[in-house]
């Protein structure tokens, strides 16, 4: 997510997000992308972790990893540092944070997808390998790209052990196929401890770019062997994603 946005999602419903997207089901995904930074990677020991969110997909990478996990949305963060305490935490907007600091990977999750122009869309690359050190590797994991995307619903949720519970339907679809963004609408309900039932509802405008633009991006930053990869195990998320290497 970027600061330029802001749905309820990541601000005062954050720390429903555990009951909504549970850190599990992100098991597979966190395995898979470890199997690739070990990989593509000569010993892999630091990973910047740019939109990270709640946290899931970092807390499910394995251990051994110095992880640096930052995002736009201070109550994300907070949701985070209660999965990953060892992680470092920073707030900021991955289409123009500076560390100062380089890593040997550099992961941008689902959050990319709140990158709605291609200028954008360059300035996180050019995040991306400004943290990199050289021969660093850069995942980029969006939900979709322009070529799979499908209109369509969802649902989710779980129950807590508090005595919370959680419950979405997503529904996303394209009003305008010429542009470069997206519409999704999540209904929330949200029943707290003593029985409380709150419904919210939440409106993302989120980016799709066709495959040739996310190479063709990443070449102008200037990253080499870049790729993209389509996952040949099931239950993996997104179906594309890219890979690229600093020189």
């Amino acid at each position: 997510m970027t600061s330029a946005q802001s749905p309820r999602m990541y601000g005062d419903v954050a720390s429903w997000w555990p009951l909504l997207s549970p850190p599990e089901e992100y098991d597979d995904e966190g395995r898979y992308l470890r199997s690739v930074l070990d990989a593509m990677c000569d010993g892999v020991a630091d990973v910047l972790d740019l939109g990270s969110g709640g946290g899931h997909l970092a807390s499910r990478l394995g251990a051994g990893l110095d992880l640096c996990l930052v995002d736009v949305a201070e109550p994300m963060l907070d949701v985070s540092r209660a999965l990953n305490p060892t992680a470092t935490h920073l707030v900021g907007d991955m289409r123009d944070v500076r560390l100062g600091r380089a890593f040997d990977a550099v992961i941008l999750h689902d959050a990319v997808d709140y990158l709605t122009t291609e200028d954008d869309l360059h300035a996180a690359l050019e995040t991306a390998w400004a943290h990199l050190r050289p021969r660093g590797v850069a995942v980029f994991l969006p939900d979709h790209v322009r070529e799979t995307y499908r209109a369509g619903t969802a649902h989710g949720g779980s129950d807590g052990v508090d005595g919370r519970g959680a419950r979405f339907l997503e529904w996303t679809w394209d009003p305008d196929p010429r542009d470069t963004s997206v519409i999704t609408h999540y209904v929330m309900t949200l029943r707290e401890r003593d029985g409380s039932v709150a419904v919210v509802h939440d409106e993302h405008v989120t980016g799709l770019f066709p495959v040739a633009t996310w190479l063709r991006l990443l070449e102008d930053v200037g990253f080499a062997a870049v790729s993209a990869v389509e996952p040949d195990e099931d239950g993996v998320a997104p179906e594309v994603y890219f890979v690229a290497r600093r020189p």
